[in-house]
């Protein structure tokens, strides 16, 4: 069995579009959890502090990139991304081939 790798991650906010992102994910599309779940991510959870976005995940697959490219391919999760994306402003820190800035972890404890 693969390891568990933590990835955190954020992204700000378009002002005007709390309360909608926010009711997105009251109601997140079943097939875009299914989705997640079958790409081998678990304990998902996306926090809000003022218009910062931040992003944890666990992945406990063997192939973290094959599963997001599965993940990418999907149609039903390319239409929820498209609905969620214009309510998205990348930070300045963002890289190259980033929409959601990767943040490194500094401490775990289990």
């Amino acid at each position: 069995m693969a390891s568990v790798k933590r990835v955190a991650s954020v992204i700000n906010l378009d002002p005007a579009g709390v309360a909608e992102y926010e009711q997105l994910h009251a109601a997140a599309w079943p097939a875009v959890l299914a989705k997640i779940s079958e790409c081998n991510i678990k304990n998902y959870s996306i926090y809000r502090y003022g218009l910062l976005l931040f992003s944890y995940f666990e992945y406990v697959g063997d192939d973290m990139d094959r599963d997001m490219d599965l993940m990418g391919q999907d149609p039903t999760t390319q239409e929820w991304w498209g609905v969620c994306k214009p309510l998205q402003r990348p930070v300045d820190e963002i890289l190259e081939n980033e929409w959601w800035h990767s943040v490194p972890e500094i401490f775990h404890h289990d």
